[in-house]
């Protein structure tokens, strides 16, 4: 049994979008929402009118209705956007993706290079430390000597 159909309106001040679908979100994903405008206030459910039946009269597509342009015209309107970037905005961001994994790789290598280059500091300091220790020790006992 097919679901009941509802009509949905919202307008941006310039045209009125009515739909027939059997939900809200349903009406949202055919005005190509990615905000639930029933939620703002912007969108609600219609029982009579002009739109309502334009709406009817074709069920899942979208009805454009001229308010401050184009006033009273009912017709269908434009379907939405493809969602996905253009190709060279794809290519930008490809372009950029690319750049900040080899920032990565070489921050990478570079990190490698001062954990090195730490290692090395700690064992040439823990062997001055060593030879310091020695030469003291040595130091102090040839000062004991001297002074007996």
């Amino acid at each position: 049994m097919a679901a009941k159909l509802k009509v949905f309106t919202w307008s941006d001040g310039f045209h009125a979008f009515t739909v027939a679908t059997s939900s809200r979100p349903k009406a949202l994903e055919a005005w190509g929402s990615k905000q639930d405008l029933f939620a703002t206030g912007l969108a609600s459910q219609l029982s009579g009118g002009p739109d309502y039946e334009a709406a009817l009269a074709s069920p899942g597509e979208v009805v454009e209705r001229g308010l401050a342009i184009d006033v009273g015209k009912i017709g269908k309107a434009k379907p939405a956007k493809a969602r996905g970037p253009s190709k060279a905005k794809a290519a930008k961001i490809e372009k950029l993706q690319a750049a900040l994994a080899d920032l990565d790789e070489r921050h990478q290598a570079v990190r490698t290079d001062f954990e090195e280059q730490q290692a090395t500091l700690n064992q040439a300091r823990q062997e001055a430390e060593v030879t310091y220790e020695a030469d003291r020790k040595s130091l102090a006992a040839a000062l004991k000597k001297a002074r007996a």
